[in-house]
């Protein structure tokens, strides 16, 4: 059964807010509360909303399972490279090697209060990153999988 205009229309204006909230908690989460599995899961609660807003076939031409596999083993082989690009430095498994001066979040942080500096955590945004990509597309791989299931009734 289709959703009414009404309630796709909601879901078509809320989607990108969504996401953007997601991406925000993804890339402050070295400096905020959250990080890569919070965002991961506020993202894929927006695929969730498209999800029950249309018919799962017509969901399932724009975002297919296979492209949420693919982003769940990106994220699994992004975190997995992060980790252990440091043991190819001399270095042990998930160094911080990016930190002291590295070129991106590389820099220190001031003492005190102040604001919230991104280019900081060496390889921790790095990971957060990886996480949220590896988190939306598990969650969807599952949402998809639990909902293949509905038959459309006449």
């Amino acid at each position: 059964m289709q959703m009414s205009l009404i309630v796709r229309t909601a879901a078509d204006v809320l989607f990108p807010f969504i996401m953007v909230y997601g991406l925000y908690i993804i890339i402050h989460g070295h400096v905020t509360p959250g990080g890569g599995f919070q965002g991961g899961a506020i993202l894929a609660s927006g695929v969730l909303l498209l999800l029950l807003a249309y018919r799962y076939q017509e969901f399932t031409r724009i975002i297919r399972m296979v492209m949420m596999k693919s982003l769940e083993s990106t994220g699994l082989l992004l975190f997995i490279i992060a980790a252990l690009s440091a043991m190819v430095l001399g270095a042990g498994f998930f160094y911080n090697w990016l930190f002291p001066g590295g070129l991106i979040f590389g820099e220190f942080v001031p003492f005190g209060p102040g604001p919230a500096n991104l280019n900081t955590g060496g390889v921790i945004p790095i990971m957060n990153i990886a996480v949220g990509i590896e988190v939306v597309g598990a969650i969807g791989v599952i949402l998809l999988a639990l909902l293949s299931g509905i038959k459309e009734r006449i």
